[in-house]
């Protein structure tokens, strides 16, 4: 399945003409971007997935239609039972890993759209793997959440300068894992 579909592949996997889809992009209700210099409007596989489950519309025909979650942490037993709220409640695909060599090899394998990464894990450079994950044309487009023990304001401006795309504090809590995954696959037009 595409990352990215034109109005009318929408159109055709939400049976709707493809002037609603343009109604809906237009409204904001559906969230994508426009390719610049033309009208045509181009939508973000995860943005429409997040749309059809939003209006109770079927996902048929959306293969992946799921949402990849890898978690590297060192508390494999909290990272587990996050694993086991997420798959059940939310239908996220979640795999965890407690090395950063079998995480590499886990998010190459699998492409995750959202890694949650502990950043005071023995061994890790927090910094170092964002840059790599940035340059990989893989995993370019994995948003990477930085996973911090009481995070200060100025803790999570530093990891937001540093590319991160979220921060969550630890010990994980489930509303707002939930939050900032989704504010982080979340395509703004």
């Amino acid at each position: 399945m595409k990352d990215v579909l034109t109005t009318g592949e929408v159109a055709r996997l939400c049976g709707v003409a493809p002037r609603t889809v343009s109604k809906w992009f237009d409204s904001g209700k559906l969230r994508g971007f426009k390719i610049p210099g033309s009208r045509d409007r181009r939508i973000p596989r995860e943005s429409l997935i997040r749309f059809m489950k939003a209006h109770g519309i079927p996902l048929r025909g959306l293969d992946g239609a799921v949402t990849r979650v890898l978690i590297l942490t060192g508390d494999y037993e909290s990272a587990d039972a996050l694993r086991v709220a997420l798959e059940s409640g939310f239908d996220y695909r979640v795999q965890v890993s407690t090395g950063v060599f079998e995480a590499g090899l886990l998010a190459r394998q699998t492409r995750p759209h959202v890694i949650l990464l502990d950043t005071h894990l023995p061994g890790i450079r927090a910094q170092e793997m964002r840059a790599a994950l940035q340059a990989d044309p893989d995993l370019v487009a994995t948003r990477v959440i930085a996973v911090e023990e009481a995070p200060t304001d100025e803790r999570i401006r530093q990891r937001l300068t540093e590319g991160f795309d979220g921060c969550l504090a630890k010990p994980f809590n489930l509303a707002a894992t939930v939050r900032v995954i989704e504010e982080a696959t979340d395509i703004v037009a």
